[in-house]
Parts: C-alpha cells; sequence; structure tokens
C-alpha cells in the first residue's frame, strides 16, 4: 500500500533530525517549520530542553505578516541571525526537518549564513 503524504513526511523529518543528532550533539539546533502562509524558526538547546531564541513571519513588527515567500523566509532568517548573537550563540545545524531544501527554506539559511551564524 502507498504511503500517504503525512506519512512520508514523518518519516523524512525524523531520519533527517536523527541523523543530525548523531553528528551534532553539542550544538544548538535551528529548527525550521514552514506552513503555505508563514515560516517560523527556533534556536533549541536540546540539552536544557530550552528555546533560546525564536522569530516568525508572524510578527507584526517584521511587517510581513501572512506572505510566505523568498523575501519574508529571507528577513525571518536575518532576524534569527541577530537574536541568536544576542542570546550568545555563534553556530548551530540546520534541521530542516521533513522540508525539501529549497525555495522558503533555503532562503532562511542562506539569510541566517549571511546574518553571521554558522550553520
Amino acid at each position: 500500500m502507498a504511503n500517504s503524504k503525512l506519512q512520508l513526511f514523518q518519516k523524512r523529518r525524523l531520519r533527517v533530525r536523527n541523523k543530525l543528532r548523531k553528528v551534532n550533539a553539542d550544538r544548538v539546533r535551528l529548527s525550521v517549520h514552514r506552513s503555505n502562509k508563514n515560516i517560523s524558526v527556533q534556536l533549541i538547546d536540546d540539552v536544557r530542553g530550552v528555546t533560546l531564541a525564536s522569530a516568525s513571519t508572524m510578527e507584526k513588527d517584521l511587517g510581513v505578516v501572512g506572505k510566505g515567500n523568498v523575501e519574508a523566509a529571507q528577513k525571518v532568517g536575518a532576524l534569527i541571525a541577530e537574536r541568536a548573537k544576542a542570546a550568545g550563540v555563534e553556530e548551530a545545524y540546520f534541521d530542516r526537518g521533513g522540508f525539501l531544501y529549497h525555495g522558503r527554506v533555503k532562503a532562511l539559511a542562506d539569510a541566517a549564513r549571511e546574518g553571521g551564524l554558522k550553520l
């Protein structure tokens, strides 16, 4: 029987996360969630179980509420890089979840790298 899109997504998400966890045990995780209208990102310390910083297109001061395009993802990437520096985080590993590294997800990662965050 064929797998549904949701099942394939969940398998891909767990596969990516487990592979990354083995190699980057001591680093902070930059976790991305993408929906049709918004994109959000969190810096998570898995050892302590806390979120250090977050950014999203749903923040009104960013000025891109409800816009799920590449430009909005670039703004969110630059914002998370600023907030990571403020939290004292220099490097993290990029957890794309089950999302393909293309389009908005790639734009967010590139903008975070340009902002000074090592991914």
